[in-house]
């Protein structure tokens, strides 16, 4: 597991943004993973993606790692963010964008209120 551990704070450190998610950027293979993958994509934020389903010491311990128990989660500068759920919350609220304004993470804040317009 340790293994699992140091992969998994390498892979977070070494990127601005992580998303710990079921299948890929391109090919999410889950609703919640393509949800938040959705999000970060139409954003056009560059971001790190690891799919859990290819290693399943990576799928069990990034739950460990974060000690939250669902998939996906997303880390920003080497911090876990959260999962689907809170992570629609913060980009209709604007908290998204705020968080990666502070951490120097590049994005469209067009596109981002785009989704906020959709959702109003």
């Amino acid at each position: 597991m340790s293994d699992a551990k140091t992969r998994i704070d390498e892979t977070v450190k070494a990127n601005d943004v992580v998303l710990y998610m079921k299948g890929t950027k391109m090919a999410p293979q889950c609703g919640f993973s393509q949800r938040v993958a959705g999000v970060l994509n139409f954003m056009g934020v560059d971001f790190a993606d690891v799919n859990v389903l290819a290693d399943d010491e990576i799928r069990q311990g990034i739950k460990e790692y974060s000690d939250w128990p669902t998939i996906p989660q997303l880390y920003v500068k080497g911090e876990f963010v959260g999962g689907c759920d809170i992570i629609t919350e913060m980009t209709l609220s604007g908290e998204l964008d705020k968080l990666f304004e502070d951490n120097g993470v590049t994005y469209n804040k067009d596109a981002a209120d785009k989704i906020r317009e959709a959702n109003n």
